[in-house]
C-alpha cells in the first residue's frame, strides 16, 4: 500500500459544477498514529482515526441489511490498522483493516465528512 496517493494532473471529480464534489488530492495512512489524513481540492483537510473509519464503514455488515435496525457496533481492536487500500473506479476506496473487515466502499464524499466534517452543517460557535 502506498503511504500516500496524489491526484494526477487533469483528473476531475465530475463533469459539471452542480455535480462537483470535493476530490481528494492526497490520502496519507499514518500507521504510527493510526489515522488517515486527507487533503481535498477545495483546500480543506483533516484526519480520522482508523477506529472511526471502521465504526463508520458503509458496509451492510456495519449498517445492517434492509430496513431493520442496525446491528450493534463491531468490536474494535486497540491495535487496529489499515493493511491496504484499493481505489474503486474514480469515486471510492476500499480499505482492508487488520481485523479482516474490507467490505465497505468509502466514497470521496464520505471520507470528506469523516475527515473534514459535514459542509452542510457549520461548526458550532465557541
Amino acid at each position: 500500500m502506498p503511504a500516500s496517493w496524489a491526484r494526477r494532473a487533469g483528473d476531475s471529480a465530475m463533469s459539471t459544477d452542480a455535480e462537483r464534489r470535493a476530490w481528494p488530492t492526497r490520502l496519507v495512512f499514518q500507521k504510527a498514529r493510526a489515522c488517515l489524513a486527507a487533503e481535498f481540492d477545495d483546500g480543506a483537510s483533516g484526519e480520522v482515526s482508523f477506529a472511526d473509519l471502521r465504526l463508520n464503514s458503509p458496509s451492510a455488515d456495519v449498517r445492517g441489511h434492509g430496513a431493520g435496525p442496525p446491528p450493534p457496533p463491531p468490536p474494535i481492536p486497540s491495535d487496529l490498522q489499515i493493511i491496504s487500500a484499493d481505489p474503486v473506479g474514480r469515486y471510492a476506496v476500499r480499505l482492508h483493516f487488520s481485523d479482516g473487515h474490507s467490505s465497505g466502499l468509502y466514497t470521496w464524499s464520505l471520507l470528506y465528512r469523516l475527515t473534514v466534517g459535514d459542509p452542510a452543517r457549520p461548526e458550532p460557535a465557541p
